[in-house]
């Protein structure tokens, strides 16, 4: 593996990137008012699980392809985009009559698997991923790189989704001391579903 100093080096820039606020937390935070803690610690393991097809690409190689092709990159961009934008339009414009108990059976499961595709199709991960990984692997090392670029990509998505909870958890708390006004209930969905609105939005109009 890499020498020490480098190591350091590395945990301390990813803890930085990890818990500094942005996309992935304010998704988690928005799947959590949508349908709970359950559904918001899901959303955080779907984003997780389909961080490690990005951790894959880079080992491989394959991330350098959005910068080949920038078309592929933004294909693959506004897909990502318009699907948070109809995720968020569904919370906004959903009914507030669907009963407590079927959300709780199916908002965590969807939540999970919807979360999966969110991070599929956000190629700034992938880019990421490529910039950030090489500059703390060493040829010198016994290691080979592959290998080098596969640990520390997932070490980096591990810290990446300790930050996510810890998003989760912060939301659930609020949520929780909202619940006393059963009414502001649809409001929360609302506001969730705006969030995720504008999180599209915002990859969409982002330049690579």
């Amino acid at each position: 593996m890499p020498p020490i100093d480098l190591l350091i080096t590395f945990f301390v820039s990813t803890a930085l990137f990890a818990f500094v606020p942005g996309p992935a937390m304010l998704y988690a935070a928005a799947r959590t008012l949508a349908g709970g803690r359950r559904a918001g610690l899901m959303a955080a393991l779907g984003v997780h699980v389909g961080g490690y097809a990005h951790v894959l690409a880079a080992t491989m190689g394959l991330s350098v392809l959005f910068h080949a092709v920038p078309l592929l990159y933004t294909m693959v961009k506004l897909v990502g985009a318009a699907y948070l934008v109809l995720m968020g339009w569904r919370l906004v414009v959903g009914r507030a009559a669907e009963s407590e108990g079927d959300t709780n059976l199916r908002e965590p499961r969807y939540a999970f698997i919807q979360s999966i595709f969110v991070e599929l199709l956000n190629p700034k991960t992938a880019i990421f991923f490529l910039a950030f990984l090489p500059q703390f692997v060493s040829a010198d090392a016994g290691t080979p790189l592959w290998l080098q670029f596969l640990v520390l990509g997932a070490i980096t998505n591990v810290m990446f989704s300790v930050a996510d909870v810890v998003a989760v958890v912060g939301a659930s708390g609020i949520l929780s001391s909202l619940r006393a006004s059963p009414s502001l209930g649809p409001w929360l969905r609302r506001a969730a579903g705006s969030l995720l609105i504008g999180l599209g939005a915002r990859l969409a109009l982002e330049r690579s």
